[in-house]
């Protein structure tokens, strides 16, 4: 096979794995902030709930939320299996095993304060000036499962963005011969993409964690550590949220 065909054999593999997970999130969700800037109610006034209730019935909410746990973690095992097809593991090839596990979790801990804390701070500022909605960060009804289904919830986030975002897809521009700065660019665009829907504001935050997270990857080739960085700043937003005092919580914007 010639160079140009790998390279275009490879772009056509791209296009189908984001076309199946977090590239079409991002499609769905510039096309929903086009929809709220153009019917007239001013951003600052609108919401988003994540992690709804899907049933009125507990055990039947909890069957669908684990399913769409199970059911979004595919796009995962199938970038997987893909950077697996020369006979390389996928997970140490793109440093998603367990090979230093308490260095790993301290840089995760780490990136999570690094990007945690500004990233608030710009939530808050991006409610003031209007270009933020409200976020609702877990709208589950209360049932006995619904902290550990959060959990899940936080760990599926992470591992859906950084294997395919950060490791699949550097791997796979890499293998184009993109440049350092344009695969970084990239990888931190599409990040933003699929957070459209909050707003300008988490965009703009979402883009400004997506550099950071893609040049740790460039550096150090491992996704370990940003997993557990995503993971530890979802569950701040799922499940930390709720302690927060009802007034800081109506003065930050979050229900």
């Amino acid at each position: 096979m010639s160079e140009r065909a790998r390279r275009r054999r490879i772009g056509v593999e791209i296009w189908i794995v984001l076309g199946l997970s977090l590239g079409k999130s991002g499609v769905y969700a510039l096309v929903n902030i086009v929809a709220r800037l153009t019917e007239g109610t001013p951003l600052a006034d609108q919401s988003t709930a994540l992690n709804v209730s899907r049933s009125a019935r507990p055990y039947l909410d909890l069957t669908y939320q684990l399913l769409s746990i199970g059911f979004a973690l595919v796009p995962v095992a199938l970038a997987l299996y893909l950077l697996s097809a020369n006979g390389r593991s996928a997970v140490r090839r793109i440093g998603l095993d367990r090979a230093r596990p308490l260095r790993d979790l301290g840089v995760g801990f780490g990136l999570a304060a690094l990007i945690g804390l500004p990233g608030l701070g710009l939530y808050v500022v991006g409610r003031a000036v209007g270009i933020t909605v409200e976020v609702q960060a877990a709208a589950l009804n209360a049932a006995w499962w619904t902290v550990p289904v959060l959990l899940l919830s936080a760990l599926q986030n992470a591992l859906l963005e950084e294997v395919v975002v950060v490791g699949y897809l550097m791997e796979r521009l890499r293998e184009m011969r993109w440049r350092a700065p344009a695969i970084v660019v990239t990888s931190a665009l599409l990040r933003g993409s699929y957070h459209l829907y909050q707003g300008i504001g988490p965009f703009v935050g979402n883009v400004v964690m997506g550099l950071v997270f893609a040049e740790y990857y460039r550096r150090r080739r491992r996704t370990m550590p940003l997993v557990v960085a995503h993971t530890v700043l979802d569950v701040v937003a799922f499940v930390g949220y709720a302690l927060i005092p009802v007034e800081w919580r109506e003065a930050l914007g979050i229900r």
